[in-house]
């Protein structure tokens, strides 16, 4: 029995359980079953315009990348990482790629809404640089400067013992945080990387094969998986769950296997252990992405990369709520703040995922694409995002999402 429950909660630590839950509580949806949305389908083609749109300013040839973490390393069209790496002196490869996942897991992690008003004041552009994209930079500039190494000489990696014990002050001045320029969550970031360096520690058989144990140790814990060369992107999802679930601070957990970014709806029927859950994955599924292009510098070939999916987080939620194709049940709902674990963010973040894949299908018809030659992850960061983010400041002055979630630094 027991063995049986904690394979049924492994399993909800995978995309095909987001991608099925998700779909599920859109047909409760569609059939009126939710307490807090409608949801309205002739609002999509509108979506789908808006989206075509940014898409095309934005990449004109219609060749576009993966939504990733590396994209807000660019800034005036300078790639910043790009420049470090690319002067650097790599052994091989591989050690390219370790410190690629390096940066890519701290920056993913720390990589929560910033909030309206916090900016990060780059000192090589002189830009005061706010949300996604001035956490990247900072996060960046952190690692460029040794923050997480253990080794003076060696700036670019992240040791999990200097993880494992990183001051808040540390990260409070690097994120130039003070009273005039407050950062939502700073506490639970930190936490939240000391918790991984401390899960680094402890396992390592899986990130210490080729160096002293650190995040960027899971691409060979990766690589080894390789079938031909060819690694699934679902494959790179299992192992950031599952080697780094530990790390979630005070969430949900079936058969001692903790369920990270998981939640309780209980309209959400199943015939086993699993039922009421709601599997979302937001930042190991955007960590995810962002550890397909290092994979791909060190030679392998990534392969079924829809079998990710869309990212249930603000800028795509916001997208739907703002084109009508969800609305509110109670219009109040919109000036409450709402809990993570609400019935309505939950709602809103399943209802997400399942509209993204839909949306998905209309834009791939409309330019006579595939999965394969335009992927989600391509759709993603054209793409819905930016729409998103764009609808967002057409509605209101901060460009503040539709609705006001309570965020803890670990979830959005």
């Amino acid at each position: 029995m027991a063995e049986a429950l904690e394979r049924q909660a492994r399993a909800l630590l995978t995309a095909q359980a987001v991608r099925a839950r998700a779909g599920q509580m859109l047909e409760i949806g569609l059939a009126g079953g939710l307490s807090h949305f409608t949801i309205d389908l002739d609002r999509m083609d509108d979506v789908a315009e808006a989206v075509l749109a940014i898409t095309r300013r934005a990449y004109p040839t219609l060749e576009i990348p993966f939504h990733a973490r590396w994209r807000h390393f660019v800034i005036g069209g300078v790639d910043r990482w790009s420049g470090l790496a690319n002067a650097a002196s790599w052994p091989d490869r591989a050690a390219r790629a370790r410190a690629e996942f390096d940066l890519a897991i701290v920056s993913v992690l720390l990589d929560a809404g910033a909030g309206a008003t916090w900016r990060y004041r780059d000192a090589t552009s002189g830009e005061s640089i706010g949300r996604s994209e001035g956490l990247a930079i900072a996060s960046l500039d952190m690692f460029a400067g040794g923050l997480f190494s253990g080794e003076p000489r060696a700036p670019f990696r992240a040791d999990a013992d200097v993880l494992a014990r990183l001051p808040l002050a540390s990260l409070t001045f690097a994120f130039q945080v003070s009273e005039a320029n407050p950062l939502l969550g700073l506490e639970g970031r930190t936490d939240l990387l000391r918790r991984l360096g401390k899960q680094v520690s402890e396992r390592a058989e899986v990130f210490g094969l080729r160096d002293r144990p650190r995040p960027g140790g899971l691409f060979d814990h990766i690589a080894a998986q390789a079938n031909g060369g060819a690694i699934a992107a679902p494959t790179i999802l299992s192992a950031v769950l599952n080697q780094l679930g530990p790390i979630w601070p005070s969430r949900l957990a079936l058969a001692g296997v903790p369920l990270g970014d998981c939640w309780r709806h209980p309209a959400l029927k199943a015939d086993d252990g699993t039922g009421g859950l709601v599997p979302l994955h937001k930042l190991s599924q955007w960590l995810s992405y962002s550890l397909i292009e290092p994979l791909q510098r060190a030679g392998f070939d990534v392969t079924d990369i829809d079998g990710l999916t869309g990212l249930a987080e603000y800028r795509n939620g916001g997208l739907f709520v703002d084109h009508g194709v969800l609305r509110l049940r109670d219009a109040a709902d919109a000036e409450r703040a709402h809990a993570v674990d609400s019935l309505l963010v939950v709602e809103w973040r399943a209802l997400t995922v399942a509209l993204l894949d839909r949306l998905a299908e209309r834009i791939r018809t409309k330019l006579c694409r595939t999965p394969e030659t335009l992927p989600l992850a391509s759709i993603l960061e054209g793409g819905t995002w930016a729409a998103g983010r764009a609808i967002a400041f057409a509605r209101r002055p901060d460009g503040s999402p539709p609705l006001k979630v309570i965020s803890d630094g670990t979830v959005f």
